[in-house]
């Protein structure tokens, strides 16, 4: 076979594993969502999201939803597992942390009924190495009100170091506990046309703490599975937050993308998960669009399909390189040895106050500190050993880095700051 009926071949297997269509899935029976059933006219409501998976958790025994967290406004923050038994890996999905980039969210409601009423074998080889994790609504109440941020006007995407909010410290409890291996972040954003108007962006950590072989397979599933399906799918790509000259393709501007760990992104390379941001366009690129909404609609959620396409790929043909990459992250830091990072990105060198060159052992807190956010340390899966007039956290852990972005006054974002404990 030649190299370009190979790659049209593949193309259509991984197009195949990302739409499924209910049809293929028992069309007689399988669930559709308010989305699918207007064609994309309107997005699909809550109430309509709870029915889907009251349903696929009681028809297919490969899929459990349980309750994680509860909003301001009482909405259930709800996790989807879809697996057939314990598997080598585990990818998570965070669909709509933004209450007003519906289109993951229909992506991810879509491929939970596709994958629980599938029966075809490349599901089975999927599931059976693969356990995919999916919280659907990150943002129940943001979504209810189409806004950005939640009830309390707070960006979830700026609060995974602080957990300041329910809907942040759920997925946060999610992480510490399931340890996925891919943790893969649904969103849309607005075209800048010319400069920034591709169907699709994506981003890898850029945060320095990120262990170097977890930011390669990062970088890997971007530019070597997600970017290639979408693009086989006819959709357009590129780097999240870079402007690009219209003409050379050259980049000209970045307006995103730094090394911030509160975003989720950053911190799931700090937690040694491969992280991706994705982001699909709202706006029209069509005449064809601009006239007919659903027709956009349709566009914004599909190029969200095509892309996980890549990512399930990526979960089968790389899965000991996943795995000996995460793995090896996270006893790192038992070593407790380089340098932790408080700013930079990994296309923006860090200046020297911001490189901890000599980190110390640890970080003593006062029982007053530790009263105070023993609930985010503990959410985070730091370790921490009480003393007598407080309590003690070491850095020679698996959270290393993340110790000190938590605890060291040098850290932009820090809870409290530790005094630093140089006895070792």
């Amino acid at each position: 076979m030649n190299p370009r009926k190979r790659t049209l071949v593949l193309a259509t297997a991984v197009a195949a594993l990302a739409i499924t269509a209910p049809a293929q899935a028992g069309a007689t029976t399988s669930p559709r969502t308010g989305f699918e059933q207007t064609g994309g006219a309107r997005w699909t409501s809550q109430p309509e999201e709870q029915q889907l998976l009251a349903t696929v958790d009681k028809a297919s025994d490969r899929v459990s939803v349980s309750r994680i967290g509860t909003t301001k406004q009482g909405r259930p923050v709800q996790l989807v597992r879809i697996g057939e038994h314990r598997t080598a890996s585990t990818v998570l999905l965070i669909c709509s942390q933004h209450g007003d980039e519906p289109s993951g969210r229909e992506a991810c409601l879509t491929k939970i009924r596709d994958l629980a009423y599938a029966k075809d074998e490349a599901t089975r080889r999927f599931l059976a190495r693969t356990t995919l994790l999916v919280v659907p609504t990150a943002n129940p109440d943001g979504r209810a009100a189409d806004t950005r941020g939640n009830s309390d006007g707070i960006d979830i995407n700026r609060d995974h170091l602080a957990l300041q909010t329910a809907e942040a410290r759920a997925m946060a409890a999610v992480v510490r506990d399931r340890k996925p291996d891919v943790i893969y972040d649904l969103h849309e954003y607005g075209a800048t046309p010319k400069y920034y108007d591709k169907d699709l962006f994506d981003l890898w950590p850029r945060n320095l703490n990120t262990a170097p072989a977890v930011h390669d397979e990062a970088e890997t599933l971007s530019e070597g599975y997600v970017r290639p399906a979408a693009n086989a799918s006819g959709y357009t790509t590129g780097t999240y937050g870079i402007w690009t000259d219209p003409v050379t393709g050259d980049p000209i501007k970045q307006t995103a993308g730094d090394g911030q760990e509160r975003i989720l992104r950053n911190m799931s390379g700090v937690k040694h998960a491969l992280g991706l941001l994705i982001e699909s366009r709202v706006d029209p690129g069509t005449p064809a669009e601009e006239a007919d909404p659903a027709l956009n609609n349709r566009r914004r959620r599909d190029s969200q399909l095509t892309a996980l396409g890549g990512l399930f790929r990526f979960t089968g043909e790389r899965l000991g390189k996943i795995e000996a990459a995460t793995s090896a992250a996270r006893v790192a830091g038992f070593r407790d040895t380089g340098p932790i990072y408080v700013g930079g990105a990994d296309n923006d060198p860090a200046e020297p106050a911001e490189i901890i060159q000599d980190p110390p052992c640890g970080y003593r807190l006062t029982a007053d500190q530790f009263a105070a956010y023993k609930d985010e340390l503990a959410l985070h899966g730091i370790t921490v050993r009480r003393t007598g007039d407080g309590a003690y956290v070491s850095l020679r852990q698996s959270e290393r880095a993340l110790v000190a972005l938590l605890l060291d006054a040098r850290a932009p974002y820090h809870l409290t700051e530790g005094a630093p404990d140089t006895s070792c």
